[in-house]
């Protein structure tokens, strides 16, 4: 990427010739930048008590931004005729560390799936400040920033409204189970699937991870789901139950 390319950059411009070139000031601006945009995303993860905190996020970040800057020194020196090689390693690296951060819980639940997407999204940040590319890194930490800190509210909002929804469920003994599903239907509500849990076998409790469709009209218009769950914990034999989220 040459110095006129990255001058197309609007912050890059505003700047001044000086953060578009490879100078050890334009380094240091963009590796600040970049630590900078980490401990944000890294707070507000460590602030919600998130595996994945404050230093890793600001690694994700570094590590992008340092390899886009090494790539830039790489094709410089051979004329402009290489590639961003490490860049696409890093970045394709971090969907690997991604996938294999997602994993189930003992109550089936999906777990680390949005803090794995934000790792890639924080590497491809990274490269793009370390490319002098700084409105898209900044356009990036800002959505992502949004989408963690402010998106969880709405979406919680209206996963509590939907029509499907699973629950944890913990029955003080396995015969109570169609006693359970009878009060479901009853209630207007199918259940579409039903898994026993094998993580708590020997536990003395039988447990259940259930798929639930409102089929009745009256409860789609009034009733949301912590309405309907904090009704089924008044069963007798129901020990535990809670919506499951990924």
């Amino acid at each position: 990427m040459t110095m006129e390319m990255i001058m197309m950059d609007p912050i890059a411009k505003a700047l001044g010739k000086w953060s578009a070139d490879l100078t050890v000031g334009a380094i240091l601006f963009r590796v600040f930048l970049t630590l900078l945009m980490g401990g944000v995303i890294g707070w507000e993860r460590s602030n919600k008590r998130h595996s994945a905190g404050l230093r890793t996020f600001m690694l994700t970040f570094l590590i992008g931004t340092l390899s886009a800057i090494a790539d830039s020194y790489i094709l410089r020196f051979s004329g402009g005729n290489g590639h961003f090689l490490l860049s696409a390693g890093v970045v394709i690296g971090a969907a690997v560390i991604a996938v294999h951060s997602v994993f189930y819980s003992s109550r089936n639940q999906i777990k680390g799936l949005t803090t794995a997407v934000a790792l890639w999204v924080s590497v491809i940040a990274g490269v793009s400040l370390g490319m002098g590319c700084y409105t898209v890194g900044l356009t990036a930490f800002t959505a992502l920033l949004c989408i963690l800190r402010w998106f969880p509210p709405l979406e919680a909002a209206l996963n509590n409204r939907s029509n499907h929804f699973e629950v944890h469920l913990e029955l003080t003994n396995s015969v109570s189970l169609q006693d359970f599903v009878t009060v479901i239907r009853r209630l207007g509500l199918r259940i579409d699937e039903i898994e026993q849990n094998p993580a708590y076998v020997g536990s003395g409790l039988s447990v259940y991870s259930i798929s639930i469709s409102v089929s009745s009209e009256m409860l789609k218009k009034y009733k949301t789901h912590t309405e309907i769950i904090d009704a089924l914990k008044t069963l007798d034999y129901v020990y535990h139950i809670e919506e499951m989220h990924s």
